[in-house]
């Protein structure tokens, strides 16, 4: 799997075009293989995550974005479920509302990122405002077109104040979220899920997968890569967000930290 995940990575400044990647990629990786390999990792991350918690230095972000039915939730439930509840933080943005809406677009998003020794994750995030702000209309271009920059220049910001970011695309084919919207109306359990304006959105799929072209040409970088995750499997998208995870959090060289006291004398009576 470590060969793939070097495949997944979007090289900074790489002119690469999501039509050019094939979701139902798996990179020889069979199902079967990939359910015992997602229950290795898990039990690693548990591991990693208590001494990230313990150390209490740095932080984690792990970024969900990907259009309706991409999975998000599904990968927050699957890969993370290991995790103890109290060291995460998952954060779902929506349409901006209340407070929000006075504040600029980033406002939200620092009031959102994981304290020191905690993994936040969004589910959607600031690219939003250069994804669905973009598509609709909602700014003009002179506007969203600066946000690339500035988003940058807020992760960079981020990076060096001890805040390792991962940023995930699950892509996901246009018959895959035909068929996953099928299943939300056939499945009764699943029908609030499902929202007429589902539909509608798809007439701008197109419009979105340019969107997100840009986004990953314009914002991957060193301290912030994206990641493009081959979805219809969700299998594969499960192990291989894990396993991404897995290695940032061993490439970080996480220790418990030293007493503060001298324990060598406690006695209990």
């Amino acid at each position: 799997m470590n060969h793939a995940v070097s495949k997944l990575i979007v090289t900074p400044e790489k002119h690469l075009k999501l039509g050019d990647i094939d979701p139902d990629e798996s990179h020889g990786m069979t199902k079967e293989a990939a359910l015992d390999a997602l229950v290795q990792c898990q039990k690693r991350l548990s591991v990693l995550q208590y001494l990230l918690y313990a150390e209490g230095r740095r932080a984690l972000l792990v970024v969900l974005q990907g259009i309706d039915a991409a999975g998000k939730d599904g990968t927050i439930r699957r890969v993370m479920s290991g995790l103890n509840p109290q060291g995460v933080r998952v954060t779902p943005f929506k349409v901006p509302e209340g407070a929000e809406k006075r504040h600029d677009y980033l406002w939200r998003i620092h009031n959102s990122l994981p304290e020191y020794g905690q993994i936040g994750i969004f589910n959607r995030s600031h690219y939003e405002d250069v994804l669905v702000v973009r598509v609709h209309g909602l700014v003009p271009k002179s506007v969203w077109s600066k946000r690339y920059r500035q988003i940058n220049d807020f992760e960079r910001m981020l990076s060096e104040n001890n805040v390792r970011i991962l940023k995930f695309l699950l892509y996901i084919s246009k018959e895959e979220q035909a068929k996953r919207f099928r299943q939300r109306l056939e499945d009764k359990r699943k029908n609030w899920k499902f929202s007429p304006d589902d539909v509608k959105e798809r007439q701008y799929w197109d419009a979105y997968i340019d969107a997100y072209n840009d986004v990953l040409e314009k914002c991957s970088t060193d301290y912030a890569p994206w990641y493009v995750i081959p979805a219809n499997k969700k299998w594969f998208r499960n192990l291989a967000v894990a396993q991404i995870v897995l290695e940032t959090l061993e490439s970080m060289k996480l220790k418990s930290p030293k007493p503060t006291a001298d324990l060598s004398n406690i006695q209990f009576e």
